[in-house]
């Protein structure tokens, strides 16, 4: 890890205990989640050998890799669905904070949003940068 990144690390670290999370191993869970659902967001456009693909087309139902190369489907793990459950565990010891996934791969995944980010009656996906980013 580079000084930049610990420094980065830090002052998530810092951010989210000031929102009330201050329990060190829900912070790390949360930095975990946040990379499980980045690389799965990456494979989800895929990597030039192929791309992972849902057994129905509304993002419901198994995950399968499929390659390019061969043209064939390989059931993998949902990783997708045990870090939303993770994710959820965790909120859900903290009253007030939510949660708000950015499913770009170019980004960061996940945020951590406190009362008042979201202005009143607003959709999350025009706000949620105001929250606190966890990569």
């Amino acid at each position: 890890m580079t000084k930049r990144e610990a420094e980065r690390r830090t002052m998530m670290n810092d951010a989210l205990r000031r929102a009330g999370i201050v329990d060190y191993d829900d912070r790390e869970a949360l930095r975990r989640i946040s990379m499980t659902l980045h690389r799965w967001h990456e494979m989800e456009c895929g990597d030039g050998d192929g791309c992972i693909e849902r057994e129905n087309d509304d993002g419901t139902g198994r995950p399968f890799w499929h390659n390019s190369n061969s043209g064939r489907r390989y059931p993998i793990a949902d990783r997708e669905k045990g870090a939303h459950k993770r994710l959820a565990a965790i909120i859900a010891k903290y009253p007030g904070l939510s949660s708000y996934i950015q499913g770009d791969p170019r980004g960061a995944p996940l945020y951590i949003l406190r009362p008042g980010d979201i202005p009143e009656g607003q959709d999350a996906g025009g706000y949620y940068s105001r929250g606190i980013c966890v990569y």
